[in-house]
């Protein structure tokens, strides 16, 4: 790869963080071994909810393949590992009895990191909730903020002697918000969505408190999808519904977590779920903002729907991914800015990558050309944030891995290594070793060597 090839990054800290992430139900398999528990993930496979029927029992079987997958990201060159510890794989029901064997994997998997001179960063939760709380209520119910905060205890008094940088939950505005708000106008399903939002919102505080207790120099935040939300037409409604799912989509969480308070548009909704004390519970201090992003998304408006959105069409001069996401690097800058500006934090994006069909060719290689053209403009995008002044500390491409991608099962690739699923080989693509050449040129610009 030649350095005309690669973007600048000129504008970054020397102290910058290069990176991967994955998550756990995504990557690990194994889901009936050792002890593990069901999660909710499991039920939506077993009732046949995800595309052709996929599932996650085997995934990308990185439960007994994860030495092969560190041995990736030393040849990556990352600093950084972001995964998720599955809680069902640690407490089975959510709660009561530990599953030691569970715990042990994540032992072995943090050492295995450290032996390779990578840092683990651990998210305590990626949408695997346990059934055995979904089926008590799971967010629904109060008591939910005390179950992961007895779960943050377990994580934090295991692993805490390795691990310092700990983030608390994975895109809530996707699982909490949009698990719910594409259904039809209903008061009792309007009242759990903001019921659940405002008892996730609980429980990052109560986490963040909990790490702070346990876990000496813990560096601390959560990880938020934000995205610019545009109007489909030009249609007074359009903007109208566009500019209502931004509200939820991108200030939900980060508001009441980072300001200490909802957006105006939600205080009256979320009020009915209010105690005392309760936002300055939510609002701890925290030491980063996750961010990830992918792409505008375009709002048209659904009156039927509960929120009254719907997703709509793209301008016909958009450029798209394979898997049809818009391509908008200057989105992703302004994102960023946007962050900088209303939160304060020090930025480490955790996700940014490009789905697609990717698939060997006559030769046994990857070639995803489209993917190292996304990664170029969007580091691109991001170099120049940070040359204007945003506090940008880190970037992870998503993903590791092609792994499962939830509704959509393994139709579609976003992994830097693509998997053969029937033989579970790792070959690297194209990309891989594009961001290896990025991260050595980066790094031996700051070394003074390059």
């Amino acid at each position: 790869m030649t350095a005309s090839q690669l973007p600048s990054t000129a504008g970054l800290r020397p102290d910058f963080i290069w990176g991967v992430s994955t998550s756990s139900f995504q990557i690990e398999g194994a889901t009936k071994e050792d002890g593990r528990g069901p999660s909710i993930w499991d039920v939506y496979c077993q009732n046949g909810e995800i595309r052709n029927r996929d599932t996650g029992d085997i995934a990308c079987d990185h439960y007994h393949r994860y030495r092969e997958d560190v041995a990736l990201m030393q040849r990556l060159g990352v600093q950084a590992y972001r995964f998720s510890v599955a809680w069902p794989r640690v407490l089975p029901q959510g709660r009561g009895l530990v599953n030691e064997p569970g715990l042990a994997f994540y032992d072995r998997l943090i050492d295995e990191l450290l032996s390779a001179g990578i840092e683990p960063w651990l998210c305590l939760y990626h949408w695997d909730l346990p059934q055995a709380l979904e089926d008590l209520g799971g967010w629904q119910k109060r008591e939910s903020v005390t179950w992961f905060a007895d779960y943050t205890t377990l994580i934090a008094a295991r692993f805490g002697d390795r691990i310092k940088r700990f983030a608390t939950f994975n895109e809530p505005s996707i699982f909490n918000l949009f698990s719910r708000s594409l259904g039809k106008r209903d008061r009792s399903a309007e009242a759990c969505l903001y019921r659940a939002t405002h008892h996730v919102n609980l429980a990052h505080g109560a986490a963040v408190d909990v790490l702070r207790a346990k876990v000496q120099d813990a560096s601390i935040g959560c990880i938020h999808n934000l995205q610019p939300c545009l109007p489909s037409s030009s249609s007074e409604a359009d903007a109208a519904a566009a500019a209502r799912l931004g509200v939820y989509w991108n200030g939900a969480f980060p508001d009441p977590q980072c300001r200490g308070e909802y957006p105006p548009s939600m205080r009256t909704v979320i009020e009915p779920h209010l105690q005392p004390d309760d936002l300055a519970r939510i609002c701890r201090p925290l030491d980063w903002f996750g961010l990830n992003h992918y792409s505008p998304v375009y709002v048209t408006a659904q009156t039927d729907a509960m929120l009254g959105y719907d997703f709509g069409e793209k301008p016909a001069s958009m450029p798209l991914t394979p898997i049809g996401w818009p391509i908008d690097p200057e989105a992703f800058g302004e994102t960023l800015r946007l962050v900088h500006e209303r939160y304060g934090l020090p930025i480490h994006v955790l996700e940014n990558g490009y789905g697609s069909f990717d698939a060997p060719d006559e030769t046994g290689a990857v070639v995803d050309r489209g993917r190292i053209d996304f990664l170029r403009g969007y580091v691109g995008a991001m170099n120049s944030a940070a040359a204007a002044g945003v506090d940008v500390r880190g970037y992870f491409v998503w993903s590791l891995l092609d792994n499962f991608e939830w509704a959509s099962g393994y139709s579609e690739r976003f992994g830097l290594t693509y998997v053969d699923y029937a033989s579970l080989q790792r070959l690297p693509k194209s990309s891989f070793h594009w961001y290896a050449d990025l991260i050595k040129a980066a790094r031996a610009e700051v070394e003074g060597i390059g």
